[in-house]
């Protein structure tokens, strides 16, 4: 016979042989009654215990018609997981049931990288004020998101407690699995008191699809009540319940069919062993012949109950048929959408969605409006990181050295500096207040060390850390840090190497663009000059190959004495006016460059990079406290004795001055700001190549807090808007930023920009003067052609001549000396005045 009743009536029944047993409601209760079951090998179906423990290969005998605590648990970190908490305090029955689901909890929120944060457990006994003392203590933590997991408290102690602690305000969330549905729905009726002490609750219920049974047994139950024969109102367990009888019911049915009769045994004493103390008389206990049998035909039923689609998977537990996400509001119970492992959130339940192919990665994932605590309908941050009676400590280093970043001052005792101001600019952008109070950290004799800053934030000493925190790789470990403000990578800084001495150091005064420039404009104007004198003077006439070297020649020679050949047409004399006056110009600042290069001190160095410093022999500097010297020694493998401690601004011009030869040092390897810093002050200094081990500057916080992702969002606005920009500039670029003063710089050399006013004047008067000239030549050529037809009645060109060769007789014309030109004109008149 099957057994469904109380726990200890159900021993004394086992006397007498059972085949299954139904039950029981509590998981703690189920693990023994399952030892039992097992020995008996007697199927224990239970419709009520959750604890996802019980599927194991311990309890082969056990069977669950309800949803397990694993399935729920999935949902529950689904659900936290969808609204963007990343910390919770769960709140749970210090018992199997309890700490079995906590674990599946944890188990299934580090899938998603997110965790519990505290446990508050309960005593089975529920002391109040042990409870109320936890919750009052919970209020100093961090996360505001509690996850309730206990049995089901038809005088919602829990909540009455929170109540009175204030704890049902805004910014408070509370989820709960399915025991509030199922205390609720078993109330009747709920009491308005009920919903005001629950409002905003978030919790989970068990999801059976509405279907004809469903109503019709729904019906025969309110029947019931009305009747006196049931007293509470119907839940999801007790729907379950009807189910698992039916199932029992059909599988012994099929068992008989099969082996046509139960059969049992008695067993040895010392099978029984474990269960002396009990209250059994072990020589009356009958083992079920066919237990395994009957276990097989239960997990393979398949039918469609009150509860829906009945059928089991491999963890001999129903396949879950998902969850009704609820919301308790002032006026009920409200569903807000519905769960499923399948299709995750929606707002109509999976079945429907089957038909849409949906799956729970989809971008439609969405639940209805939810109230929150505090008649809230926006989403709660979930955690609070400080308020005004405990304002987030934030350590900061009290430097001795490069002050402008970060430090005390000593009168007001004001914190300032370049990282306070990012910091400060930072919460600007981060959408809630954040109280906060700078501890600072060091003497200011000496720069504190770093790596015991950051340690005291693992230790809670300090909530985080601001200031010029390097981002290494064993800090990372204890903390999390925010998004970088600003690049640490190290760099090279050396004397400017202004101008080097070689055999081409007259080249340097200009330009290349300049260099080009000069060199066209003297072959333009020896090509003009050429045009102009060709007709009136015969220093530019001659053979072609005479005439292309007077062209080039005739420019140039400017440059040194007086021209061979002297310019006769007046429009020659105007272009070398301004030819001249140019010349002057380029010639003078030429000089000047080429002396300034060649006789002003430089102070030069050869280091190129980081490998031509490491392979010369030089002393190299470092800021002490730095992460270079520890880079340096075990990375790059640069020997101890080299490395010259240096502590201050000053310290680093005065080793750089002295350099190698006089006690200082060939260059000085420093992190990016700090190098920043020092050249924003001095110009006779610049990084010298590349940047090289990367790293960056970024505010520390413990592990896990949610500050650190909302400053890393506000850093990359202040990034984007450039506001990081303008700080940067503010304190690093009082004397130009030091990317302007790199060793590549050559300040003295001449560009074309400076002079582009007088090559713009020079061009103008060439081609005004070629106007002129062009002008001027057909004129002339006009009325020679004129004269020719006066003389002659037919002209010595015909009407049909082609436009190509009055170019070439033009051209030719041109080519013509101006004596033999007048000449022409002469004959013309003498023919057209025979007397």
């Amino acid at each position: 016979m099957p057994c469904a009743m109380p726990f200890w009536d159900q021993l004394e029944v086992l006397e007498k042989g059972v085949a299954a047993i139904i039950g029981p409601q509590s998981s703690a209760v189920a693990h023994t009654v399952s030892q039992i079951a097992d020995a008996l090998q007697v199927p224990l179906v239970s419709y009520a215990a959750t604890d996802p423990t019980l599927s194991s290969l311990q309890f082969p005998f056990f069977i669950r018609t309800t949803q397990s605590d694993l399935a729920q648990m999935t949902a529950m970190a689904d659900l936290i997981d969808f609204h963007g908490w990343k910390e919770v305090i769960v709140v749970f029955l210090d018992d199997d049931y309890g700490r079995n689901g906590v674990s599946a909890l944890r188990d299934e929120l580090e899938k998603r990288r997110l965790r519990i944060s505290y446990k508050l457990p309960l005593s089975i006994k529920f002391d109040l004020d042990e409870f109320t003392n936890l919750l009052n203590q919970s209020k100093v933590f961090g996360p505001r998101v509690y996850v309730v997991h206990v049995n089901p408290d038809p005088r919602l102690r829990i909540f009455s407690i929170a109540h009175n602690l204030q704890m049902m305000a805004k910014d408070y969330v509370w989820l709960v699995t399915d025991w509030l549905s199922a205390t609720l729905d078993s109330l009747s009726p709920v009491n308005q008191t009920s919903f005001s002490v629950l409002h905003g609750v978030v919790g989970l219920r068990q999801h059976i699809p509405d279907s004809s049974k469903k109503k019709a047994f729904v019906s025969r139950w309110i029947e019931m009540q009305k009747e006196g024969l049931a007293n509470t109102s119907l839940n999801s367990y007790g729907i379950y319940a009807y189910d698992t009888v039916w199932a029992v019911a059909r599988a012994i049915d099929i068992f008989i069919k099969v082996h046509n009769t139960i059969t049992f045994s008695f067993p040895d004493n010392y099978n029984l062993s474990h269960m002396v103390g009990i209250g059994i008389q072990l020589d009356k206990l009958k083992i079920f012949a066919g237990g395994s049998d009957l276990v097989d035909i239960l997990l393979q039923s398949n039918f469609t109950g009150v509860s829906g689609q009945l059928h089991f998977n491999s963890d001999r537990s129903i396949v879950s048929g998902g969850y009704d996400i609820i919301n308790v509001n002032q006026m009920g119970i409200k569903g807000v959408g519905f769960w499923s492992n399948n299709s995750g959130f929606s707002v109509v339940p999976h079945t429907a969605l089957k038909k849409r192919k949906y799956n729970r990665f989809s971008q439609d994932q969405k639940l209805g409006n939810i109230t929150w605590p505090g008649g809230i309908t926006d989403r709660p941050r979930g955690w609070v990181i400080a308020d005004n009676t405990k304002p987030l400590r934030i350590g900061v280093p009290k430097r001795a050295s490069f002050v402008e970043f970060v430090t005390e001052l000593p009168d007001s005792h004001q914190i300032q500096g370049y990282c306070i101001d990012v910091f400060k600019k930072a919460l600007e952008f981060i959408p809630y207040e954040v109280p906060f109070v700078f501890k600072p950290f060091g003497n200011g004799k000496a720069n504190p060390n770093y790596d015991a800053l950051v340690k005291m934030v693992d230790e809670n000493v300090y909530d985080a850390v601001v200031g010029d925190i390097a981002i290494v790789t064993n800090r990372t470990m204890i903390v999390d840090f925010s998004q970088p403000f600003a690049s640490s990578s190290l760099v090279i800084v050396a004397p400017i190497n202004k101008a080097r001495s070689n055999a081409w150091v007259f080249l340097q005064p200009f330009t290349a663009d300049m260099w080009c420039a000069t060199a066209a404009s003297f072959l333009v104007v020896g090509v003009v000059i050429w045009i102009l004198e060709h007709r009136v003077n015969n220093d530019f006439r001659g053979p072609p190959k005479k005439q292309i070297v007077t062209m080039l020649m005739f420019s140039l020679s400017t440059l040194f004495k007086k021209n061979q050949e002297d310019t006769v047409s007046s429009l020659s004399k105007m272009v070398m006016i301004v030819w001249l006056f140019l010349l002057m110009v380029i010639t003078a600042s030429y000089t000047a460059s080429l002396t300034s290069i060649l006789t002003v001190e430089q102070l030069s160095s050869p280091i190129t990079g980081i490998d031509s410093l490491i392979a010369s022999n030089w002393p190299i500097g470092y800021q002490v406290g730095s992460f270079a010297y520890n880079y340096l020694t075990d990375n790059l493998y640069v020997s101890k004795s080299r490395l010259i401690p240096l502590g201050s601004p000053e310290e680093y011009a005065t080793a750089l001055q002295k350099g190698p030869s006089g006690g200082g040092v060939a260059a000085i390897i420093d992190e990016l700001p700090y190098v920043e810093l020092f050249l924003s002050n001095e110009t006779d200094f610049g990084i010298i190549g590349q940047p090289f081990a990367r790293s960056s500057w970024g505010f520390a916080f413990q592990r896990e807090s949610p500050l650190a992702y909302d400053m890393s969002t506000a850093i990359l606005k202040l990034s984007e808007n450039g506001d990081l920009r303008k700080i940067h500039e503010k304190w690093f670029c009082k004397m130009g930023c030091a990317e302007d003063r790199t060793s590549n710089s050559k300040p003295d050399q001449l560009h074309l920009i400076s002079f582009w006013g007088l090559y713009l004047s020079c061009g103008i008067v060439l081609l005004v003067a070629l106007a002129l000239f062009l002008l001027l030549m057909i004129r002339q050529y006009a009325r020679f052609k004129q004269r020719q037809k006066d003389v002659a009645s037919s002209s010595t060109e015909p009407s049909g001549i082609h436009c190509s060769q009055v170019v070439v007789n033009f051209f030719n014309f041109i080519d013509e000396k101006e004596e033999a030109i007048k000449k022409m004109f002469t004959q013309c008149d003498n023919h057209h005045n025979p007397n």
